[in-house]
């Protein structure tokens, strides 16, 4: 049953989650690691058949259907956390945002580490303009890996200062020292965006020559990126890292460079650092969720690749 139920997973990913459909709904996240759990025990054919339909007609937008079969599945098994989950995404999707963050809070009550789950109730009161002072009473607040994914979550959506803070609050450790360095230079960045917006003509020789050095990698960069020396490339991004750590075009760049010398598991380490360090630039995201799609497909990781895929935004 568990053998069968997995292949009839995978099937159904290949069936319904094609490109067009990544592209049509902004931000779904169909994930198998999330999901795949549902099928390590052995639950009755009655909940698969739902489960696997309230997934299909989410993926079609049927999000009245998708809820009914997924609120079958819960009556089955009223405990199930990725019933929970799949529940609070698909009445998010539906824009009934009370009933999503219910479940929501359900999913992050019963599961406090998992980022994902914490990361949809964050999005769903966010969009609502609610303080999270306003659950906090519902969750495990105290758990420090909750609080961490916080803090990323805030980092992601660019919310340094709450991000930061969030991770002040937790003490100085060192599992979060990277994190918080990401955070600082993140704030420091736009300050100085902000600065060079407000004196448009720079006076300072030091600040000239930085500004031209960065511009000139940048210029170079672009173009091996169109002329394809992919060796040079790896060695320019490699220099340009070094000396701005914090520009996540550059290591979208090195990530390029990797995946097409076939180095994929070092492309998506540097690609998804990128993404930590990307703030409000859409196109340049969506090259990286290629090519992170393009490494994990040569990976034989087609559960990442569509993760990667779904997220593109047309029009960029």
């Amino acid at each position: 049953m568990k053998e069968l139920s997995f292949l009839t997973y995978f099937l159904f990913l290949g069936i319904f989650f094609v490109p067009s459909l990544f592209y049509a709904q902004e931000e779904q996240e169909i994930r198998v690691e999330e999901s795949a759990e549902v099928f390590l025990e052995d639950y009755s054919d009655e909940f698969q058949e739902n489960f696997f339909e309230g997934l299909k007609q989410k993926g079609i937008q049927n999000y009245d259907k998708a809820i009914n079969y997924l609120l079958e599945c819960k009556r089955l098994e009223p405990n199930n956390v990725v019933v929970a989950h799949e529940l609070a995404k698909t009445y998010f999707l539906d824009k009934k945002y009370i009933q999503s963050q219910e479940y929501a809070m359900e999913a992050v009550s019963s599961d406090p580490e998992n980022y994902w789950y914490l990361n949809t109730l964050i999005t769903n009161t966010a969009d609502q303009g609610i303080s999270k002072d306003s659950f906090k009473d519902r969750i495990p607040w105290d758990n420090e890996i909750l609080q961490k994914n916080l803090a990323t979550i805030y980092f992601k959506n660019g919310k340094l200062e709450e991000a930061l803070k969030t991770l002040k609050d937790l003490g100085n450790r060192d599992s979060n020292k990277h994190l918080a360095q990401k955070i600082t230079d993140s704030i420091a960045k736009r300050e100085a965006e902000k600065e060079s917006n407000l004196s448009p003509v720079v006076t300072n020789a030091e600040n000239t020559v930085v500004t031209n050095d960065l511009e000139e990698y940048k210029s170079k960069i672009s173009s091996l990126l169109l002329n394809g020396d992919m060796s040079s490339l790896l060695s320019i991004t490699e220099e340009a890292l070094e000396n701005y750590p914090s520009q996540p075009y550059f290591y979208y760049a090195n990530g390029y460079a990797l995946n097409k010398l076939g180095d994929y598991k070092d492309a998506i380490e540097v690609l998804e650092t990128a993404l930590d360090y990307l703030i409000d630039d859409v196109a340049l995201a969506n090259k990286i969720y290629k090519e992170l799609s393009d490494a994990y497909n040569a990976l034989d990781n087609p559960s990442k690749a569509n993760m990667y895929f779904s997220k593109i935004k047309p029009g960029f």
